[in-house]
């Protein structure tokens, strides 16, 4: 599902909500999400699931074009894990 895909089942979802209003809302829980996980923070969502960061050490990659070795630095990247009641409505429907 797609940001504008979120934003079209809201508007239908509650007709009172004007289209603008649902993207602010969306737009508005995404940057925070977003400023949460640069600040190193962890995000829980109950029933759905948590979003983290995982440590990537610095390491020594390859150039899969040339096969030269390439230095990759380390980095932080973001993680989702899905929760217990999420696991579960996805094997029910899979």
């Amino acid at each position: 599902m797609t940001k504008s895909e979120l934003i079209a089942k809201l508007t239908a979802r509650y007709p009172q909500l004007v289209a603008k209003d649902a993207e602010l809302a969306v737009k508005t829980i995404l940057d925070a999400m977003a400023k949460s996980l640069s600040q190193g923070q962890r995000i829980e969502i109950r029933g759905f699931g948590s979003f983290d960061l995982n440590y990537r050490p610095p390491r020594m990659g390859r150039n899969p074009k040339s096969g030269t070795k390439v230095a990759v630095p380390e980095k932080f990247v973001p993680h989702f894990k899905a929760g217990k009641e999420l696991r579960e409505r996805v094997d029910v429907n899979a």
